[in-house]
């Protein structure tokens, strides 16, 4: 007895296998309809609770997370000179070993060439108070009654009683050894780790790149696969390869330019300016406002003081706006509010070293996802996910039944 609503298993479409038998097909499109908005919603659900909960795991486990992260990116970048060294018949583990010395002579020569000489130039911060404030005279007489005001009202908010709460006196380290033995060994381990993750990381990577391409079980898994490994070395060697040069090549512009005019330290200067130049909007703002601090601490005049910030910003304008999109191009390009949104979150969850990593993992995350598709939020929400109109779902119902 063929009625038009027998179907065959043959014919059974795949959204409606598993409905109980007997059930109309329109039931069934409707039961089969709620159970994907129901894994979709506990989709979305799973979705949100892992996004919220991420940023709060890698604060916490910073000691953990940062360094590997640091040693990943590292090592990816130095993945080019790596394979570079295989070619010319080094072996793996002797080519990470270079590549891992090569960096290392790299981070210390820049290291003794900023940390010790700020660390000599700050520490006459406090015999240079009154010549600051000689070159800051002229604001702070304009503000004057500014500050009068704000003193009262501290002084009235000061002299209102609070209740003394107890608190537990922490003693400051008194001597080097006690410094060494309370907060060294973190940085030593966090250091070692880190080297370690780069060698053992380089060593292996042909390995792993073949294992992971030959692991796929279509030609085309395989090729996809290669082709994302590829593009994420090669636009996180391109980006950290270019913007390094450049900003070797300002932090040199700019440390001539200070010498010039008489700025003590140019080479300090000059790796300030290139270290703080890898975080984007917020590093040259960081570098001008120490520049000025400096020019204030060196110079007795307000004007000649503030020639340092002004050749740095001059120099950046021109680095920013000419010699870095003609370098780069258009391959490295990056949607600005990403690189904002990048830079909140990465220095939220790990500060400075958070910052500087905020382009690179920005520039992954977008090669990753370039690759595998953007996901289709608007679609998944109001088309087949999980959020549904009703008055749109009344209007086609009320367009096939005119009488309802």
């Amino acid at each position: 007895m063929a009625d038009g609503s027998d179907n065959t298993p043959a014919s059974t479409p795949d959204s409606l296998l598993g409905v109980p038998a007997g059930v109309g097909v329109d039931d069934a499109m409707r039961i089969a309809m709620r159970r994907d908005r129901l894994l979709a919603a506990l989709t979305l659900i799973a979705g949100v609770g892992l996004i919220l909960a991420l940023p709060f795991a890698l604060k916490a486990g910073a000691e953990f997370f940062l360094p590997l992260t640091v040693a990943l990116v590292i090592a990816v970048a130095l993945i080019p000179l790596l394979e570079w060294l295989e070619r010319r018949g080094l072996p793996s583990p002797l080519a990470s070993l270079v590549c891992v010395l090569l960096f290392l002579v790299a981070a210390n020569i820049a290291i003794a060439a900023i940390v010790i000489p700020a660390t000599d130039f700050f520490r006459l911060l406090p015999t240079r108070i009154d010549r600051i404030q000689m070159n800051l005279a002229p604001l702070l007489d304009l503000y004057s009654s500014l500050e009068k005001y704000v003193n009262k009202t501290l002084r009235q908010i000061a002299s209102t009683p609070v209740r003394p709460q107890p608190a537990n006196a922490v003693a400051p380290p008194t001597s080097i050894l006690e410094f060494a033995a309370t907060s060294a060994p973190t940085v030593i381990v966090q250091f070692f780790f880190c080297v370690l993750v780069v060698f053992f990381f380089l060593s292996g990577w042909t390995r792993l790149r073949k294992k992971t391409i030959t692991g796929r079980v279509s030609f085309d898994g395989a090729m996809a696969t290669a082709r994302v490994i590829q593009d994420v070395v090669d636009d996180v060697s391109a980006y950290l390869g270019t913007i390094t040069a450049i900003n070797i090549m300002l932090g040199v512009v700019v440390g001539i330019a200070l010498w010039a005019v008489g700025m003590p330290y140019p080479a300090m200067w000059g790796g300030i300016v290139a270290l703080f130049n890898y975080i984007p909007y917020f590093g040259p703002v960081i570098a001008a406002f120490l520049l000025a601090l400096g020019g204030l601490m060196t110079f007795p005049d307000i004007w000649v003081a503030m020639l340092p910030p002004a050749i740095m910003i001059g120099c950046h304008l021109v680095e920013a706006n000419v010699i870095t999109p003609f370098v780069v191009g258009h391959r490295l390009t990056i949607n600005p509010v990403l690189i904002l949104v990048s830079l909140s979150f990465w220095g939220w969850v790990w500060g400075t070293a958070g910052a500087l990593l905020a382009v690179p993992l920005l520039i992954i995350l977008q090669t990753v996802m370039g690759a595998a598709g953007k996901p289709d939020i608007a679609g998944f929400l109001f088309e087949h996910g999980t959020l549904v109109d009703q008055r749109r779902d009344r209007r086609r119902r009320r367009s096939d039944d005119p009488d309802a």
